[in-house]
């Protein structure tokens, strides 16, 4: 029997452009981004200065990555004035999207992973060594009292993510063989190994955005036909079930779970769209059920 393919009934339903615009739309924002980070060392145009932990957008916008700067902090250093709005802004900015979109939206590493898992679902590779989701928070636990036993801010040196914007911007180097190395981890070893399991940064901005306002939300979740599409092509799929599944038992369609990366593809991938971007506020339990069944709820 042939295996149905992840997304097919979607793509027949909506086209593929349909079945791939938030990915497409993520693919064209982490492009643009890079792209502003190379014009200037690689065309002399400086739009904006710096890299992913701190840079300056038209001499004026101040950013900074607020588990860089916490790092900082914590190991003793005093930043600059600038690079403290920085990082209110980046705060900010990120309680009212979500802190994880970072990961799905940002991250020069995100595509590395996301070609890794749909190399493994086209190769048809079983199975999967076993580390608990809770293991990026110990981890990024130690790099915090890495910095303070330190005084440095020595994670960055061997971050992944740092690694490979330096490497894009000033010349690969070594970079290549950590992210070679991150890419055969998620093909081979341990399916979303990295970022589902094991990265600390996505592990900070999970706690940074726990109650951002930006929320995927499944609105039609009683039209949903169980092809579990969406489950598979979720990097964090655990968050889905509560949302989905609650109709009638006091839950809300909003995800509120803080490792939602608000990447998309569960839309995407819905034939029946069933999923949508929304607020966390529209949370009712009786949201997504018919009116029959919201009634009948409610009078018992």
């Amino acid at each position: 029997m042939t295996k149905r393919r992840m997304g097919a009934e979607a793509v027949t339903t909506k086209g593929w452009i349909g079945a791939h615009q938030w990915l497409l739309a993520r693919r064209i924002c982490q492009s643009a981004i890079l792209a502003l980070f190379l014009l200037g060392p690689l065309a002399a145009i400086w739009i904006v200065k710096g890299n992913l932990a701190y840079s300056l957008t038209l001499d004026t916008l101040p950013l900074t990555d607020p588990y860089v700067l916490l790092q900082s902090l914590l190991a003793g250093h005093r930043p600059e004035r600038l690079g403290l709005i920085g990082g209110l802004i980046v705060v900010v900015g990120y309680f009212l999207v979500g802190g994880r979109v970072y990961c799905a939206w940002v991250c020069p590493l995100n595509p590395v992973t996301d070609l890794a898992g749909w190399l493994r679902d086209r190769l048809g590779i079983k199975g999967s060594a076993h580390v608990a989701r809770s293991s990026r928070y110990w981890i990024l636990a130690m790099t915090l009292l890495l910095a303070v036993l330190t005084g440095t801010i020595a994670w960055e040196l061997v971050n992944p993510v740092s690694m490979l914007q330096r490497g894009l911007i000033f010349g690969l180097g070594a970079a290549w063989t950590v992210v070679l190395a991150i890419f055969l981890f998620d093909l081979f070893v341990m399916s979303r190994g990295w970022c589902g399991h094991l990265c600390p940064v996505g592990a900070f901005y999970s706690l940074l955005g726990k109650w951002s306002l930006l929320r995927i939300t499944a609105s039609k979740r009683v039209d949903c036909n169980d092809c579990m599409d969406c489950f598979e092509v979720c990097p964090e799929p655990q968050v889905i079930r509560p949302a989905l599944k609650g109709a009638g038992k006091g839950v809300g369609p909003v995800i509120l779970a803080a490792n939602c990366t608000n990447c998309g593809r569960c839309i995407d991938v819905c034939s029946k769209d069933v999923f949508t971007f929304g607020i966390r506020f529209s949370n009712s339990p009786e949201n997504g059920v018919p009116p029959a069944t919201s009634s009948a709820t409610s009078s018992h």
